[in-house]
């Protein structure tokens, strides 16, 4: 980070995480690599904003205004709508989790997800991320990226979660050549051992893919029944994506 007033804010928002979603004022300084004081005035003009929340113990959240902004982004606003219908439809068909996720340099970042009680325990959240060589949407997004945006993926390092993560380049590579083959992608086990994802691409109205749609299911389920039901999905959001929104 530079040493401009702005970088100190974004190295403030920075410190928080999954792991660190609450910290107090002197975990913030240190984490954002500030001192005390400048800490203290920037961290108070973001609570004063909304950026920032305090919470009854006097450590600092993520504000709702902050999410309010963020919910904006074009990439997860026009998507999501369109694509709740049929998220829903795909959920109500197996009782799983469902994902949509978009591609973000090497990692994948999920605009929504649908999950239940009797849902497979996923690591995943919305607006989480994790990298796209490991997960059935990764795969899926990876497929149809551009040859550069493969190979900087297919250089590594890639991150091995469990004994079946792919962290081969030659195997990464034939994986995707597959998925291309096939249309959709099968990612059994790779982050965790208890599940298996089967996804698909979701084209926008000229045809390039833009998000991938997934269902999370048991690891050892038959990953071909819930195919169709997958592809369905896909294809309405693409549909939908490629009808021009209503004028006013």
């Amino acid at each position: 980070m530079g040493d401009t007033v702005t970088s100190r804010v974004l190295a403030i928002l920075a410190a928080f995480a999954p792991s660190h979603p609450s910290l107090t004022l002197s975990e913030i300084a240190r984490r954002a690599g500030l001192p005390l004081p400048t800490a203290h005035r920037l961290v108070g003009e973001l609570a004063r904003w909304g950026a920032l929340e305090r919470d009854v113990s006097g450590a600092y959240r993520i504000g709702l205004r902050l999410w309010e902004v963020g919910s904006l982004a074009p990439r997860g606003l026009g998507l999501r709508e369109a694509a709740m219908p049929f998220l829903e439809d795909l959920y109500e068909s197996c009782h799983q989790n469902v994902q949509l996720a978009v591609l973000d340099g090497a990692e994948v970042v999920f605009v929504e997800r649908i999950s239940g009680r009797r849902s497979v325990r996923v690591v995943t959240r919305v607006g989480g991320r994790r990298p796209a060589a490991a997960t059935g949407v990764g795969l899926v997004l990876l497929a149809y990226a551009p040859a550069a945006a493969q190979e900087r993926v297919l250089a590594g390092p890639l991150t091995r979660f469990t004994a079946r993560t792919l962290v081969e380049p030659a195997a990464l590579r034939a994986v995707l050549a597959q998925v291309r083959r096939d249309g959709y992608a099968v990612s059994d086990r790779q982050i965790e051992d208890v599940s298996l994802s089967v996804a698909a691409p979701v084209r926008d109205g000229g045809g390039a893919v833009v998000a991938a749609v997934s269902v999370v299911v048991p690891a050892g389920a038959p990953p071909g029944q819930f195919v169709p039901a997958v592809l369905t999905a896909a294809s309405g959001i693409s549909g939908a994506l490629s009808v021009p929104p209503a004028r006013a």
